[in-house]
């Protein structure tokens, strides 16, 4: 089955950590450009941060910049999103999306437009910063 698959949400004290997964099944996620997105209440789905393996390229919004890493492990075929220094604002349901032709990381982050075309988006998971 062709699938991501996101874990690693919770509830988390603000200035805490999280580590989010985004496991590939059925196809090679090296292959691909990937993301992750994050939608609050309310609001309308971010782009937060992606990553091109064929360029090695990464785009960090701004808002997390600094504070989220992203990263691949090839060998277990899934991507990271490493969150430090977790802010209120940074409360949302959180969505990994893999894309086989890309413009740039920037554009993948960034055009909503493209967003809903892309190969593959994981289920989502939540992500709670709260005192």
């Amino acid at each position: 089955q062709l699938q991501l698959v996101e874990s690693g949400g919770g509830l988390v004290q603000p200035g805490g950590s999280l580590r989010l997964s985004c496991a590939a099944s059925g196809f090679t996620l090296d292959d691909y450009a990937i993301g992750w997105f994050r939608q609050a209440p309310g609001k309308e789905r971010e782009g937060v941060s992606c990553h091109s393996s064929s360029d090695g390229f990464t785009y960090y919004a701004d808002s997390v910049k600094g504070r989220f890493t992203i990263s691949r492990d090839n060998a277990k075929n899934t991507v990271y999103l490493q969150m430090n220094s977790l802010k209120i604002e940074d409360t949302a349901v959180y969505y990994c999306a893999a894309e086989l032709r890309i413009t740039t990381v920037q554009a993948m982050c960034l055009n909503s437009r493209l967003q809903t075309g892309y190969d593959y988006w994981g289920q989502g998971t939540r992500v709670t910063v709260s005192s």
